[in-house]
């Protein structure tokens, strides 16, 4: 319920996440009998809102969020930033999800910046998201896994696009409008940690979700969210002239913000002590 509630305050412009998301993690935590552990994959531009989903969920499930000792987040340029370290990596990872997994079943693992991960790297854990009942003694059925990339951010634009120029509405778009195309565009994609890997060759990724990039009238949402978080009264002139200093595309029709959502807190700065 929380989960939710919370995407439906907070989270804007983005129908199919919401839907995707709270169905897949309460169905997953309602089934006592799981397969495999839960795999999304949040694709999307910069700002549309992958971390904060993440966040979420993180939120939803253990006490302390994402400070829980049972949450544990990589970041492609910090955790793996050298190529030439790749078997180490792979090695490093294995022992840390195997490790913590004995201790909780129940863990989580966000791998942020996949776009940017060595190609090769992922598919370590590919035992792990499989339909094994048990790893040398250990069971993963229970844990949760999530990948944030941006690539097939283009995909997604492309979709949307498609949408608006024939006059539909973005809340038309549905899953199997984009899913397909964007795991196949993933797969292709020699910019992605997912390039040509097991785990979508497999079918290991239960549901790919697709952020659309967000529009000039959820720029404004996230602001006034922004401004009341702050502990003030939301002035509309503030508002306007934020979302209005912010850059969209494409260049002709200035739809979609180029940073989503991202710059918003920096620029509440210039205007709030």
């Amino acid at each position: 319920a929380a989960l939710q509630e919370n995407l439906d305050k907070k989270l804007f412009g983005q129908h199919l996440v919401s839907k995707v998301v709270v169905k897949a993690v309460r169905g997953f935590l309602n089934n006592t009998n799981t397969k495999k552990p839960l795999a999304l994959s949040l694709h999307g531009w910069t700002g549309t809102g992958k971390n904060f989903v993440s966040k979420i969920v993180a939120e939803s499930i253990y006490k302390k969020g994402l400070q829980s000792k049972y949450v544990h987040q990589f970041v492609a340029t910090l955790h793996f930033p050298h190529a030439h370290s790749i078997n180490l990596y792979k090695d490093q990872l294995q022992s840390w999800i195997r490790g913590n997994v004995s201790v909780c079943p129940r863990s989580l693992f966000i791998f942020d910046e996949m776009d940017k991960m060595h190609a090769g790297l992922i598919d370590s854990i590919k035992p792990f998201l499989d339909y094994y009942e048990l790893l040398d003694g250990v069971s993963y059925r229970q844990a949760i896994f999530i990948f944030l990339s941006n690539a097939g951010a283009e995909k997604i634009t492309e979709v949307a696009l498609d949408f608006w120029r024939n006059g539909r509405t973005r809340e038309d778009i549905q899953l199997t409008d984009i899913q397909n195309a964007l795991s196949v565009s993933v797969f292709n994609n020699k910019n992605s940690g997912f390039w040509h890997s097991t785990l979508i060759d497999r079918n290991l990724i239960d549901y790919f979700i697709p952020f659309l990039p967000l529009e000039y009238k959820h720029v404004k949402m996230c602001v006034r969210v922004e401004i009341e978080s702050r502990g003030y009264a939301v002035d509309e002139d503030i508002v306007s002239r934020i979302a209005d200093e912010m850059t969209y595309f494409p260049r002709e029709e200035r739809i979609y913000s180029d940073k989503g959502c991202k710059t918003v807190d920096a620029k509440l700065d210039y205007y709030y002590d």
